[in-house]
């Protein structure tokens, strides 16, 4: 699926008249860009490139690509929780320095629920580290959006999962209000 009029609907994203913005599933060529990107979105961790291309091919359905002026400005990758599939789990979100501020995430977030193939997710997951304020405000920002029903507890622990080598990832699930 392609938008290329996104600021129709979120007018705040069109900050220049010459800003082009398309939004848009990712494919396998998008790869080696989007781990680019991560690599640009410190405290994300940065996987293997073959993860941002399993990511853009087998999981694209549940991923989209944020563009402006033919450029990759964000991304969003995500996947059906295989024994919940109503739930969606968010796994990473990158937005390039240059376009933050702009509100990107959660646009590509709504992008992402509004799809089709998307309309019986009752559930967004995440993870998130303690230091992540950009990723806290977005889930907070949806919370909002969905009365407010979130839990947050912990998911991975720094000492008895990561021995030490990884912050604690916070789960916060995120019940959505949808008929």
């Amino acid at each position: 699926m392609i938008t290329a009029a996104p600021w129709v609907v979120y007018p705040e994203i069109l900050t220049k008249d010459e800003e082009k913005w398309v939004f848009r599933t990712p494919n396998i060529k998008d790869g080696d860009a989007v781990h680019r990107l991560i690599a640009e979105c410190p405290p994300l961790d940065v996987n293997s490139a073959y993860c941002n291309f399993l990511q853009s091919q087998h999981f694209n359905q549940t991923c989209v690509i944020a563009e402006c002026n033919d450029e990759i400005a964000g991304f969003i990758s995500g996947y059906r929780k295989p024994d919940h599939p109503n739930e969606l789990f968010i796994w990473q979100v990158a937005v390039s320095p240059r376009h933050r501020g702009k509100g990107l995430a959660f646009h590509m977030l709504q992008e992402i629920l509004m799809r089709d193939g998307l309309g019986d997710i009752r559930v967004v997951e995440t993870t998130i580290t303690d230091d992540n304020k950009g990723s806290w405000s977005l889930f907070k920002k949806l919370d909002k959006a969905n009365g407010n029903q979130g839990e947050v507890s912990t998911f991975l622990c720094e000492e008895q999962h990561f021995k030490g080598k990884h912050d604690t990832e916070y789960l916060y699930h995120i019940p959505l209000n949808r008929s």
